[in-house]
């Protein structure tokens, strides 16, 4: 895999490519996925496509929480226009980018995308196929592609919709309308702005939070979560079959009995030493 590195997060493993078009960070529950193209604003070309096809291989082999972030101030300013000039039909058919956009977000665990700066034409798509995104106050958004003489054609024709309904999708699709991150939070495209400096804490606080829970039951929550409305509700039903029998579900369930339990004993205990000092 070309794409490798090491960062902030103790534990990590990489290897350290400065040239790579991602630097990658991979830790026991989540992986770091950081956008390395700075000199074009991320700008997502084929080396680029290449190597987030190798990362969601490592990623479906070994399910983890996926980190996806960008450089400093900009997290994709859309596709490489210097490829994207010289692409014909076959290269349209072929869904070059369509098909890297879908495979993040059918990976297994959840993908968190933090976005500081500019997520535009493909940076935006990008960021729609996350389960989440958090941004900061310099965040915006946009699918600017009509401009280009082209259409968004890598999953915000009909991821965006989805998202923030028909008016809002329109109006960024076929009017060109770039939503700044508190339009984006008001309708619910990114889950929450924070400070810059506090963007990568965000989005750790939240593969934390994601961590805590029982990954089979996260994977087969999403997997369900994403299946067509025709498959339930059986695939609710098998998904549950499969949990039930799982030795972490007995465990997780026994420790929040026993807890149940001792907090009725504690509450008891101090109403009965309550009740021997009335007397």
């Amino acid at each position: 895999m070309s794409a490798g590195g090491t960062g902030g997060v103790n534990g990590g493993t990489g290897v350290n490519d400065s040239a790579s078009p991602l630097l990658i960070e991979r830790h026991p529950d989540r992986t770091i996925i950081r956008l390395n193209r700075p000199e074009v604003r991320n700008a997502i070309d084929q080396s680029m496509v290449d190597a987030l096809h190798a990362v969601c291989a490592e990623l479906e082999a070994e399910p983890k929480v996926a980190i996806l972030t960008g450089t400093s101030g900009i997290f994709a300013a859309g596709a490489d226009i210097s490829q994207l000039r010289n692409r014909r039909r076959d290269d349209a058919l072929a869904g070059i980018n369509s098909k890297i956009f879908s495979r993040i977000q059918e990976l297994p665990m959840p993908v968190i995308a933090l976005i500081d700066g500019f997520a535009l034409g493909g940076g935006a798509e990008l960021a729609f196929a996350a389960d989440f995104r958090i941004g900061t106050p310099s965040t915006k958004i946009g699918n600017p592609e009509t401009g280009l003489g082209i259409l968004a054609a890598a999953g915000a024709a009909w991821r965006l919709r989805e998202l923030v309904g028909e008016p809002r999708a329109k109006e960024i699709l076929l009017a060109g309308r770039t939503l700044q991150a508190d339009e984006a939070k008001a309708i619910g495209l990114l889950g929450d702005v924070v400070d810059p400096e506090d963007l990568e804490l965000a989005g750790q606080a939240l593969a934390d939070r994601i961590a805590s829970f029982a990954p089979l039951a996260v994977r087969l929550s999403k997997s369900a979560f994403h299946a067509p409305r025709e498959a339930h509700p059986l695939i609710d039903n098998v998904a549950q079959a499969v949990l039930f029998e799982t030795d972490e579900k007995f465990a997780r369930m026994d420790a929040f009995l026993s807890k149940r339990e001792a907090k009725k004993a504690k509450k008891a205990a101090e109403q009965a030493a309550k009740e021997g000092d009335n007397t």
